[in-house]
């Protein structure tokens, strides 16, 4: 398998997008559940109530992958190598978000396991405004020979 020539091929371009209205008890749940105790984040009467900066990892598209994209291998199920979030904005209730989700990179490595391919999927997230508020990126991590993690 030519990770490169998958990596050309399938990253960059934009396969999904969604939209989601935030509302002002969701922002109150996620944060409580996370631990958070910041009025700003947990008192919608703090004049600068806004979003814990993981809100956006709450939500996902329709596709986890591009139609067609290439098996990797052969087990089909991966693991979650886990997520980054970059905020580059406050979300507020009353937002109407876009996520736009495209993959962002593709790579291999090799572990204690043996060697394993990463596919970073990327979700951009705007505002009503087109203001870019959040990026997340979601690692999927599969064994790139037989066998199981």
């Amino acid at each position: 398998m030519d990770i490169d020539e998958i990596k050309r091929t399938w990253t960059a371009f934009e396969f999904d997008r969604v939209e989601f209205s935030v509302k002002e008890e969701e922002l109150t749940e996620f944060a409580l559940a996370c631990g958070e105790a910041e009025p700003r984040f947990t008192d919608p009467r703090d004049p600068d109530f806004q979003a814990v900066p993981s809100f956006t990892t709450k939500y996902h598209g329709r596709r986890m992958m591009p139609k067609d994209f290439p098996k990797l291998s052969s087990n089909p199920l991966g693991i979650d190598g886990g997520k980054c979030v970059e905020v580059h904005g406050p979300i507020r209730p009353g937002d109407r978000l876009t996520a736009r989700s495209r993959i962002h990179d593709v790579y291999e490595k090799t572990g204690r396991s043996g060697g394993m391919i990463f596919v970073v999927h990327r979700m951009e997230f705007t505002n009503q405004r087109d203001e870019l508020v959040s990026i997340v990126d979601w690692r999927l991590i599969q064994k790139s020979e037989p066998g199981t993690f």
